[in-house]
């Protein structure tokens, strides 16, 4: 498994302190983006927080999934949750250590006052004594709420003093990006009122015989219910691991409804979905990868985007075109740009995958963000890419004719076809996933060759091995 060091560095350690007016939150920030450039602590807020517990205890959900594993939970992983500056509100996001559950804290306009919010993304410190003090506010008492340094540590600080080091695995960074692709195939399947919001959570398990998942489970709306069945019924959402949504016990009281978001459902295999609950001026939302064990980081989701030139070259003029917006308008992007919507549509997979947008079911809409780390590993180190670019680099890929039907050769035949705009092949790995974890490198390569992304010749033996 490939890993490197992250390292985040902070100024100091984020506190929550008394003063004479209220209590003060100082969050602290890293190196990170902002329409200025690149700085190494910038500052996003400085008001107060219409409902801080609330408000902390949303942040406290997402340091929760930050430093959790689902899955083989005996091992530890953290990394402090990202935090973005959308000119109305502020995004805390994070990424369980298992790969398999992202968390996003929306604070919007609503639950902000006294303050304008600035532009951009950075990791934040969220450590142990801070989380100690969070989870002990019990009153909504004011609280002024600081996102990076104050105004005197700005011009009075030498350099950092709180470094912290993380391994980072690109199979993480592709789940962050996958996560994203995953929720914008996502529509809202059911709204529960609070007290049924309340009751569905709260009935769910905590976690499985001695850390296991509890594995794939399924209900239907019924109503203004859910009601679990034991299959994929029409209409039904896929709830996989459920012991995953524990991270949403910690706002259930100040919940004012549950909204569920699922794909449409084909056959019986198990699909991620996504669990935001409404809250006063925020949203705490939980997207989960189809099953406890399997992460994001193999769905592949964005390999036909990243595949292509095409959607390199468009993907360059998309992003000069974003101002950190909340709520992306592939419309007004397609206007901007000259582009047909397929292909911005396309050009932002691709921005995904390297942490510069991600997806708000909410509002079934990309936002602008820059993730604080080098997610072009992505696709540097994506495996059935690689493969797929080796294949056409060695001359591998025979077209007959049409995209139609392809044979590759290694002592055996994979032959590629295309059924209805879906690519399908004779190999392993389509045979065990059926196109459910996207496509195979044969077809990855097939793709290439068919739409010149990559120059090469026409005639090709693919190496036929299945990833």
């Amino acid at each position: 498994m490939t890993r490197s060091l992250q390292a985040v560095a902070y100024t100091r350690s984020s506190m929550l302190e008394s003063a004479p007016d209220g209590r003060r939150l100082g969050l602290e920030t890293s190196r990170g983006t902002t329409p200025r450039g690149v700085e190494d602590h910038p500052r996003f807020f400085a008001g107060f927080l219409t409902s801080p517990q609330v408000a902390s205890a949303g942040l406290l959900a997402v340091a929760d999934v930050a430093g959790a594993r689902y899955y083989q939970q005996q091992l530890r992983s953290s990394l402090d949750p990202v935090v973005t500056g959308n000119g109305d509100r502020l995004r805390f996001e994070s990424f369980s250590g298992c790969g398999g559950v992202y968390a996003r804290l929306d604070v919007l306009s609503a639950g902000l006052d006294g303050g304008e919010v600035g532009h951009g993304t950075t990791n934040v410190d969220v450590n142990n004594p801070l989380r100690d003090a969070l989870s002990r506010i019990g009153s909504d008492d004011p609280l002024h709420m600081r996102v990076g340094p104050d105004e005197m540590a700005v011009t009075t600080l030498d350099g950092p003093v709180v470094e912290k080091k993380v391994p980072l695995p690109d199979r993480w960074l592709r789940g962050f990006a996958e996560a994203q692709v995953t929720a914008a195939g996502f529509d809202l399947r059911a709204e529960l009122p609070a007290a049924e919001a309340v009751r569905f959570l709260r009935s769910l398990p905590r976690s499985g015989a001695r850390g296991s998942s509890r594995g794939v489970q399924w209900v239907v709306p019924a109503g203004r219910v859910l009601r679990p069945t034991t299959r994929p019924v029409p209409g039904a959402v896929c709830l996989p691991g459920p012991e995953r949504l524990v991270a949403l016990q910690r706002v259930l009281r100040h919940a004012s409804a549950l909204r569920v978001y699922g794909p449409a459902l084909a056959g019986s295999a198990a699909a991620a979905s996504a669990w935001e609950v409404v809250l006063p001026g925020m949203r705490l939302t939980l997207t989960l990868s189809p099953e406890a064990s399997r992460g994001f980081s193999g769905e592949g989701g964005v390999l036909d985007a990243l595949a292509t030139d095409e959607a390199a070259e468009d993907a360059e003029l998309i992003s000069v075109l974003l101002a950190w917006e909340p709520r992306i308008d592939v419309g007004d992007l397609s206007a901007s740009s000259g582009l047909p919507v397929e292909r911005v549509r396309a050009a932002l997979v691709r921005l995904g995958t390297s942490g510069r947008v991600g997806y708000d079911t909410a509002e079934a809409a990309y936002f602008h963000r820059e993730l604080p780390y080098d997610a072009e590993r992505v696709e540097r180190h994506n495996p059935r890419l690689r493969a797929a670019r080796d294949l056409v680099s060695a001359s591998a890929v025979v077209l007959d004719g049409t995209l139609g039907t392809v044979t590759a050769q290694d002592g055996h035949a994979h032959r590629v076809r295309d059924d209805a705009g879906v690519l399908s092949c004779t190999c392993l790995w389509w045979a065990k996933y059926r196109g459910g974890r996207g496509p195979c490198k044969h077809a990855l390569a097939v793709r290439m060759v068919h739409r010149g992304a990559v120059s090469g010749q026409a005639e090709v033996l693919v190496d036929g091995g299945a990833r």
